[in-house]
């Protein structure tokens, strides 16, 4: 599914299915801009205010929704670069991030959501397949002794390495899912992807002994 592009007078506003897991702050929040389950178009960019816009769109956890602003204001990254662990679910993470190896073909992203269960179609994003097979695991994860970082915001690169992990280089904190708790501070991580670790978030080599495939 490509990304499809909704004009406004002020604003435009892209839509990337494959991005999207279904969160529904969208529908929920602004209605009027986007209106589920309708003949044709369903976002109207000009139903809303663009601070109200621009908000929502901030709330979307994939980055399915993004945005131009036509008076020329960008999408800013937000302060501390962070990585939320969702339960039974992938990993939220915010920052001014690039893709490397296999994902190098995607553009720069402020706002994805990242697959950990192993089974996404679309990796290395999520695609909500979590669900489909009651994927268990905790996102209130132990919180590990770490000094606090130099810089909290900055650019994240973002690799999934074959078969493997995803490594993640820049500065990080990693939080809780529910509350928001800093679990850790890193300036790279490797995260579990395959679904299989016995220490997640975190990889343990487990996707070599389960022959985990993915690039």
């Amino acid at each position: 599914m490509s990304k499809s592009l909704y004009e406004g007078q002020k604003i435009d506003i892209y839509f990337d299915g494959e991005k999207c897991i279904h969160s529904r702050f969208c529908v929920l929040r602004l209605p009027q801009v986007f209106r589920a389950n309708v003949e044709g178009p369903w976002i109207h960019p000009d139903s809303a205010d663009v601070e109200e816009l621009t908000a929502l769109a901030h709330t979307c956890p994939s980055g399915a929704i993004t945005y131009v602003r036509k008076d020329g204001k960008e999408e800013a990254a937000g302060p501390v670069n962070t990585a939320r662990v969702w339960e039974n679910g992938p990993y939220e993470v915010r920052g001014e991030m690039t893709f490397a190896g296999s994902a190098a073909e995607h553009p720069p992203m402020k706002r994805a959501v990242l697959c950990r269960c192993g089974a996404s179609k679309h990796k290395p994003f999520c695609d909500g397949t979590h669900a489909e097979f009651d994927f268990a695991t905790t996102g209130e994860i132990t919180t590990r002794e770490s000094e606090a970082l130099e810089e909290r915001g900055g650019p994240l690169e973002v690799t999934p390495l074959k078969d493997g992990p995803l490594k993640v280089i820049g500065n990080l904190e990693v939080i809780k899912g529910s509350s928001g708790k800093t679990i850790d501070r890193q300036a790279k991580v490797f995260f579990c992807r395959c679904g299989a670790s016995k220490n997640k978030p975190y990889c343990d080599g487990s996707h070599t002994k389960i022959g985990f495939k993915a690039d």
